[in-house]
């Protein structure tokens, strides 16, 4: 672990010298993620961009963010060729979340690193984000009280990765 990483378990969340509730999926911390298993995948990510909601809040300071848009998607369909990648709604078939989500999850979304190369059935759509609430599971993220996830987002460094133990 390197300084300015954020350490995640059952037990919650530690950066920069804070501690913060977390959730995780509904299956818990696996080493052996697949797609649609509720779990959260264990090892270090890199967070490689992500999205946020310009009609619910002001832009987050730190890298650049994309504004959802009512076409954004990711597609977590095996079958997919977009597999595991954010797209705009396209072809027709296919299973996908929503970017611009109406229950606020998304008003702030990161996306990690996590089957980058979309190895079909490897696991989709794994992203840091606002929680429903403390210890509500997610379907395989890691999620946050929104206040939190600002503050952590306002201090993530290049070099920052998300460390999620078994």
């Amino acid at each position: 672990m390197r300084p300015g990483d954020l350490l995640v378990g059952r037990w919650g969340a530690r950066f920069l010298g804070r501690t913060f509730p977390v959730s995780l999926g509904r299956s818990g911390v696996t080493d052996a993620k697949r797609e649609g298993d509720g779990a959260t995948p264990a090892g270090a990510h890199r967070i490689v961009g992500g999205m946020w909601r310009a009609d619910r809040m002001r832009r987050p300071p730190g890298a650049p963010l994309l504004m959802a848009g009512p076409r954004d998607i990711w597609s977590d369909d095996p079958a997919d060729p977009a597999y595991n990648r954010l797209s705009r709604r396209g072809a027709a078939g296919f299973g996908h979340e929503r970017m611009r989500r109406g229950d606020g999850l998304y008003d702030l979304v990161l996306f990690t690193d996590w089957n980058a190369e979309g190895r079909p059935g490897g696991g989709s759509a794994i992203f840091v984000h606002c929680w429903r609430g403390p210890r509500r599971p997610t379907a395989g993220c890691v999620a946050f009280r929104r206040a939190d996830l600002l503050w952590i987002r306002a201090r993530w460094g290049r070099r920052s990765r998300v460390i999620v133990q078994l």
